[in-house]
């Protein structure tokens, strides 16, 4: 006759439980930053073509940005509207072309377990 050996229900349950949450959120958290450096590297190239557009000076820098926010703020609802897709679209392919360069960053390492490399 078989013995059913199982662990009764609870035993054993509150360091698994307590694993898979850090592993939860030490995901979370690596997708949080994989996020917002993309997003960051998406408006420093917003910054450095405002830039060459200056011919990289500050002063040019200014003058640019303050030219565009000039026609921004006296534009109708359609131009805003359409400046505001415009934007939005640059926006999706720049950061695509960051996702691209950087999709091996996407998911943590993977550390072998109990591997102990010391050169």
């Amino acid at each position: 006759m078989a013995t059913n050996i199982s662990k009764p229900a609870g035993v054993g349950t509150g360091r698994t439980r307590r694993s898979e949450w850090r592993s939860a959120v030490y995901f979370t958290l690596h997708g949080f930053g994989f996020v917002g450096s993309t997003l960051l590297m998406t408006w420093g190239l917003f910054f450095l073509f405002f830039l060459a557009l200056g011919g990289f000076s500050f002063d040019g820098l200014i003058h640019q940005v303050n030219n565009m926010t000039s026609r921004y703020v006296v534009a109708d609802a359609a131009r805003t509207g359409a400046f505001l897709n415009m934007f939005a679209i640059a926006h999706m392919i720049l950061s695509a072309a960051i996702i691209t360069f950087r999709r091996d960053r996407i998911l943590p390492d993977r550390k072998s377990e109990g591997g102990r490399h010391h050169g």
